[in-house]
């Protein structure tokens, strides 16, 4: 009985040890797909955050802001002459009042199926540059899912990130903050 029990005590330690080197290999892995994957966000600096394409300004005519006309259609409507979704400090959803305009946009994109745009989100310059990152990236994945319920294509979204970089207005109060929390809709 004694011989038994122990062979059991043996196998026990021979499968914990196995566990356990498991176990560090899931976790070690997983430390770094999340170290490789997004930046971090950091609640307590609450701020505003993405991804970067130094070759945007190369690709859409007009500028970041969308504030170029790019054609009689799409100046002519009010709701899609709108090309700028504005956000509350530190939130990503989109706000009632912008609700027509993107389902606009949406529509125009619907009928245009070979119309790509690009959603550039954008932050304040409070919060880390990590966090802004990740914030403006969330904003403008909002913006995308809300016109893809509303009939845009997937494929004809592009969502782009430049955090707390490509501000509006440069000043440091909440009139300059709230010009920068935003999500730009940019045509070619």
């Amino acid at each position: 009985m004694s011989v038994l029990y122990e062979s059991w005590k043996d196998q026990e330690k021979i499968m914990n040890k196995r566990i356990i080197r498991f176990l560090a290999i899931g976790l070690s892995s997983l430390a770094l797909v999340a170290c490789g994957s997004t930046p971090t966000e950091d609640p307590g600096t609450g701020g505003d955050a993405v991804v970067e394409d130094r070759d945007i300004g190369a690709t859409y005519e007009g500028g970041l802001d969308g504030s170029e006309s790019t054609g009689s259609a799409l100046d002519d409507n009010p709701l899609l002459s709108t090309r700028t979704i504005y956000f509350d400090f530190d939130r990503d959803d989109i706000k009632p009042e912008y609700r027509e305009i993107l389902e606009a946009h949406a529509r125009y994109l619907y009928d245009n199926n070979n119309t790509k745009i690009t959603l550039a989100g954008h932050c304040d310059e409070r919060g880390t540059r990590e966090y802004n990152l990740a914030l403006g990236e969330r904003r403008a994945n909002a913006v995308s899912r809300l016109m893809t319920m509303f009939g845009a294509g997937d494929s004809q979204l592009d969502t782009i990130s430049y955090g707390e970089e490509q501000p509006v207005d440069m000043g440091h109060h909440e009139s300059a903050w709230s010009q920068n929390r935003r999500v730009e809709i940019i045509y070619p």
